[in-house]
């Protein structure tokens, strides 16, 4: 009777052949892809409710709550948008869309889990600390800046429909408005993770503290014009709700590099812990003039005599001794 076959155990440093490594990278995107249409599945049931979450604020602000025959009498210099979907499969496609875009939000705990559970064995005590930080803060500032998305469109939209020609009606396709949103709220969102693209570069040691501190008049230009572009309205107070928050991120990561370039200079005085292997300087150093040395004229073995004009003999049929 065969026995059963043992279990492997786990290297402890994460060490596998490349075969392991391809089977394990084929079960966490199994298990990603599970999760994301899992939850894909249970958001088509509530696809109309997503689609109202993001398309509200904007119905509120340029909807027109109105009848045709009330729009032919609505008051000149007014203007609104009425959302369409055109097309007959359309509507199919379009909740096929938005529940999968809810599913791979919905689940990125389950598949950013996968992927930190690939990666993680391969990484060293203190880069999995810094990548648990990175990732802890990454998440919340990308979400903040997508609320302040979701905060400024329908001030947005409100100005952008003023500029409808009079005695023209707005049909909003729904699929382009959705596509709106999607995109400003990335844009925003990778906005605010301006300040922890600094801190991992100045943990990199690409750039300092001091540096950074030395751009604040040019990343306070930049951060404001595009809060402008990206508020396209009239109320100054709609570009400084957007500009502050990042500013204010921007001089909080600089006080960070300053504070990890101090413990670095530290660092480097006290040395080495027990723990880490000290830096060897491979550089070369010049090592002076060289001393020549003179070689004899001749080995004893291969001494001519003197009737031979001074010419040596051959040894085991060579000129020279090696």
């Amino acid at each position: 009777m065969l026995k059963p076959a043992r279990k492997k155990e786990k290297d402890p440093e994460g060490r596998m052949p490349l075969v392991e490594h391809l089977r394990e990278l084929r079960n966490r995107l199994a298990k990603g892809i599970l999760a994301i249409l899992a939850v894909t599945v249970v958001a088509a049931f509530f696809y109309n409710d997503i689609i109202n979450f993001f398309t509200k604020p904007i119905l509120d602000s340029v909807g027109c709550n109105l009848s045709f025959s009330e729009l032919q009498k609505k008051p000149e210099g007014t203007a609104c948008a009425q959302i369409t979907i055109n097309g007959l499969l359309t509507p199919f496609t379009l909740a096929l869309k938005v529940s999968l875009m809810a599913g791979v939000v919905l689940a990125s705990p389950v598949w950013l889990y996968q992927l930190w559970a690939f990666v993680a064995p391969g990484l060293h005590r203190s880069e999995k600390k810094y990548a648990l930080a990175f990732v802890g803060a990454g998440s919340p500032l990308f979400f903040i800046g997508g609320y302040f998305a979701y905060a400024v469109l329908p001030t947005t939209a409100e100005v952008l429909i003023q500029f409808t020609p009079s005695d023209v009606d707005n049909l909003l396709p729904l699929d382009d408005l959705l596509d709106l949103v999607t995109r400003m709220v990335i844009v925003f969102g990778l906005a605010f993770e301006l300040p922890l693209l600094l801190v991992m570069l100045n943990i990199g040691g690409v750039v300092t503290g001091r540096r950074m501190l030395g751009w604040w008049r040019a990343m306070i230009m930049g951060i404001t014009v595009f809060s402008a572009v990206a508020t396209p309205s009239t109320e100054p107070l709609t570009m400084i709700a957007l500009a502050a928050p990042i500013v204010l991120l921007y001089f909080l990561a600089t006080g960070v590099s300053l504070l990890n370039d101090r413990r670095r200079r530290l660092r480097e005085l006290r040395g080495p812990r027990d723990d880490e292997a000290a830096e060897l300087d491979l550089s070369p150093s010049d090592i002076g003039e060289v001393e020549t040395i003179g070689a004899p004229r001749s080995s004893p073995e291969r001494t001519g005599r003197e009737g031979d004009g001074g010419r040596a003999h051959r040894v085991n049929g060579y000129d020279d001794i090696t």
